[in-house]
C-alpha cells in the first residue's frame, strides 16, 4: 500500500491547458473521490495518475518514487473503467488471470489470486462463464477482480458503475465501499455523482476546470462548504441562493443578521422549515411537488423570481400559486461574497 502526492500538476493540449497545477496529499489506505461537472478534468487527473496521459508539468510520486517517467504498467497502479473492457472470447477466470499470465507470474500463485480474488468478490460460480453470460453488476465484479489480483500499490475507478442501473449501482457502491475496508488500500475514484462521493469517500475532492476548489470530508463539504460552488455541488437538491432583496421583510430577525448587498446567504432545502409569512426568512408561490413518499420536493417562486426549493417530510396542504413562508435555524444558513462567491 501508498500514499500519493501531486505538486504542481499541470495538463496541456497543444496551448490548451486543462489542469493548472494541482496540489494534493493522499494518505496511505485513504479512500478519495474527486467529483465535479463534465470537463472539470477529474478523469484526466486520474489518468496522469495512471501514466496513461502524459504530464505537461509538475510531479506525481506515489509512496516515496516520483513516477512522471515510469511507464503505467510499472507504478503499481491497478485502474477499474467505465466500460469493462473484458475478453468476450475468455471465461472469467481467465479474465481475471490474463495481466498476471502476461506478467510470466507462476501459475499456482495466479490460480491462488484468482481464487482469493473471486470470493472477496462473490463470484467464484462464475469463473467458468463467458462475460457474455453474466449481468452488467457482475461483468464490473469482474473488472474489479481483475484489478485485485494484480496487488496494486492504489486503486483507480473512473466512474465504474455509469453504465448499471440505479438498484445495480446502489448494490456495486456497497460492494466497493466494503472491499476497500478490507484490503485497506489507497483507492481514488472519479465520479459526477455526489451521493456516491458522500457515501464512498473518506476524503472528497471538488474539482471545477482544471483546479481544486476544495479537499475535505462528506461532512466537512456539506456543513462548510469553501466557496458557492461547492455548496451547490455538495448536498442533492443543491443548495439554494437569496440576495437581501430576494429576502422576507422579518429575514433579518430570522437569520440574527442583516445581508448586505454584496453577499449572497445559502439556505439547504432540507433546513428550510414550514412557517406564517408574518415570521418567514423567504417566502414563495408555489409552483410544483414532487411527492417521493418518505419526503416532498417543494419547488416555489419567491416575488423576485428566484427559483428555489425546500425539502420537506410531507406534501405542503397548499394550492399552486399559493404563498408558503419558510424559517430556518440561524447555524444553519451560509453566506458567501456575491463577486468572488468565497464563504465568507
Amino acid at each position: 500500500m501508498s500514499g500519493l502526492t501531486l505538486r504542481g500538476v499541470v495538463k496541456k493540449y497543444g496551448e490548451t491547458q486543462v489542469m493548472h497545477g494541482v496540489d494534493l496529499d493522499i494518505e496511505d489506505g485513504e479512500f478519495v473521490v474527486f467529483v465535479g461537472p463534465s470537463g472539470c478534468g477529474k478523469s484526466t487527473l486520474l489518468r496522469m495518475i495512471a501514466g496513461l496521459e502524459e504530464i505537461s508539468g509538475g510531479t506525481v510520486a506515489i509512496g516515496d518514487q516520483e513516477v512522471n517517467a515510469v511507464a503505467a504498467s510499472k507504478r503499481g497502479v491497478a485502474m477499474v473503467f467505465q466500460s469493462y473492457a473484458l475478453y468476450p472470447h475468455m471465461t472469467v477466470y481467465k479474465n481475471m488471470a490474463f495481466g498476471l499470465k502476461q506478467a510470466k507470474t507462476d501459475p499456482a500463485e495466479i490460480d491462488k489470486r484468482v481464487r482469493a480474488a473471486a470470493e472477496i468478490l462473490q463470484i467464484t460460480d462464475y469463473l467458468d462463464r463467458s462475460p457474455r453470460n453474466l449481468s452488467g453488476g457482475q461483468r464490473q465484479r469482474v473488472a474489479i477482480g481483475r484489478a485485485i489480483v494484480r496487488d496494486p500499490k492504489v486503486f483507480l475507478f473512473d466512474e465504474p458503475l455509469s453504465n448499471l442501473d440505479a438498484a445495480l449501482r446502489v448494490q456495486t457502491r456497497l460492494e466497493i465501499a466494503r472491499l476497500h475496508e478490507r484490503l485497506k488500500t489507497t483507492m481514488i475514484y472519479v465520479t459526477h455523482d455526489q451521493v456516491e462521493a458522500m457515501t464512498l469517500a473518506d476524503k472528497i475532492v471538488v474539482l471545477r476546470a482544471g483546479r481544486i476548489e476544495q479537499v475535505g470530508s462528506p461532512i466537512e463539504l456539506y456543513e462548510r462548504p469553501a466557496n458557492a460552488f461547492v455548496a451547490q455541488f455538495i448536498g442533492s437538491p443543491k443548495m439554494n441562493f437569496f440576495s437581501s432583496g430576494d429576502l422576507s421583510p422579518n429575514a433579518a430577525n430570522v437569520l440574527g443578521r442583516e445581508l448586505t448587498d454584496a453577499e449572497q446567504v445559502g439556505l439547504r432545502p432540507e433546513h428550510l422549515i414550514v412557517t406564517d409569512t408574518a415570521s418567514a426568512a423567504v417566502e414563495g408561490k408555489l409552483d410544483l411537488v414532487e411527492n417521493l413518499g418518505e419526503y416532498a420536493l417543494v419547488h416555489l417562486i419567491s416575488p423576485t423570481g428566484v427559483e428555489f426549493i425546500a425539502k420537506t417530510e410531507k406534501p405542503p396542504l397548499a394550492e399552486k400559486g399559493d404563498t408558503i413562508g419558510f424559517g430556518i435555524k440561524p447555524e444553519l444558513a451560509h453566506y458567501f461574497d456575491k463577486e468572488t462567491g468565497l464563504r465568507i
